[in-house]
């Protein structure tokens, strides 16, 4: 048997002739260089229509799975509106006028909720009692307020009085931002009802087309659209989805819009050429607002300029000459 010793092996000898061992590292190198780029461009490449649809298919598959198990085990949270309803229900507050009022209110803020009536109520029934002992806590026990001891129930009763009012002054704010959001969204949506009466498209089917574009800018006109649309489908009268359409908004503009409507289809006028007009008119009110905005500002400014700017320049202006006349006079 013929041992070859470490010393005995060579490596140049097993190398092509004329290249050297620096040759064969730099080739080496320039291989993985290449098997890098090569892998690279592989996992970074374009997939196929087919390709892309199969992952989505497996991604849409995986996701379902995971929200099937997730629903299975978890747990339900305990709610408090079961409490709040039983309370609501003993007092018979669900069949009240206060319910009617309420129902009006929520669906003008856009609540749809339902439980948004039991809260509601809840509210109006706790929130007197919660607000008064507080009140009356602060005044007898904690003195946070300096309210004297002969009027310590005067805060009590405020705070009631308080508590009784605070849901219809939310509910009216809510639904005051949201009939301004309705008057700058209406332009928009009349121009695109014009385009979808003008492609040929029914009053059902153009209210569903601008709800689904409007959903991601306008998505407070979007959902009253989408409802009307659900409405003049099921409902045997059309009219009465137009003036559900008007309970629920309680806007000028749309009421124009709803009363457009109704006389296009009462006396088959043109849509495309009605609605037109009343996207001019709207873009038009909308530009006469703004401008009414922009001529009260400096009525608006006058107040605080008075407050905050002419004290500061009449300390800049007479402050020096007042200096001055104090040094006058202050001379043996």
């Amino acid at each position: 048997m013929i041992s070859l010793r470490p010393q005995d092996v060579n490596i140049t000898n097993w190398l092509p002739a004329g290249t050297g061992l620096d040759d064969a590292i730099a080739g080496l190198a320039a291989l993985a260089v290449l098997t890098m780029l090569a892998a690279t461009w592989q996992a970074l490449r374009p997939k196929s229509a087919f390709e892309r649809r199969l992952e989505q298919v497996v991604e849409r598959k995986e996701t379902l799975r995971r929200q099937a198990l997730s629903a299975r085990t978890r747990r339900q949270p305990r709610r408090p509106i079961g409490w709040m309803r039983a309370a609501v229900t003993s007092l018979n507050l669900l069949r009240s006028r206060h319910a009617a009022e309420a129902r009006q209110r929520l669906a003008r803020a856009g609540i749809r909720s339902p439980d948004a009536m039991i809260g509601y109520l809840f509210a109006r029934l706790s929130l007197p009692s919660l607000f008064g002992c507080a009140a009356l806590l602060d005044s007898s026990v904690l003195r946070v307020l300096p309210v004297p001891p002969d009027l310590r129930f005067m805060p009590a009763i405020a705070a009631a009085l308080l508590g009784f009012y605070a849901p219809n002054i939310y509910l009216k704010n809510v639904a005051a931002k949201r009939a301004k959001q309705l008057q700058l969204a209406l332009p928009d949506g009349l121009d695109l009802m014009v385009i979808c009466a003008e492609a040929g498209l029914s009053l059902d089917a153009t209210l569903l087309r601008v709800a689904r574009e409007l959903a991601a800018s306008w998505p407070e006109l979007a959902e009253e659209f989408a409802l009307t649309a659900a409405e003049l489908t099921f409902m045997p009268d059309r009219r009465l989805a137009f003036e559900n359409l008007n309970n629920r908004t309680d806007s000028d503009a749309i009421r124009a819009v709803v009363n457009t409507l109704q006389q296009t289809a009462k006396f088959g006028t043109p849509l495309a050429h009605s609605l037109r007009i009343l996207a001019n008119d709207s873009r038009t009110a909308r530009m006469t607002r703004a401008e009414e905005k922009a001529a009260r500002l400096p009525a608006m400014l006058t107040v605080p300029m008075i407050l905050f700017i002419l004290p500061t320049l009449f300390i800049v202006l007479l402050g020096p000459a007042a200096i001055n006349i104090m040094d006058t006079f202050n001379k043996p």
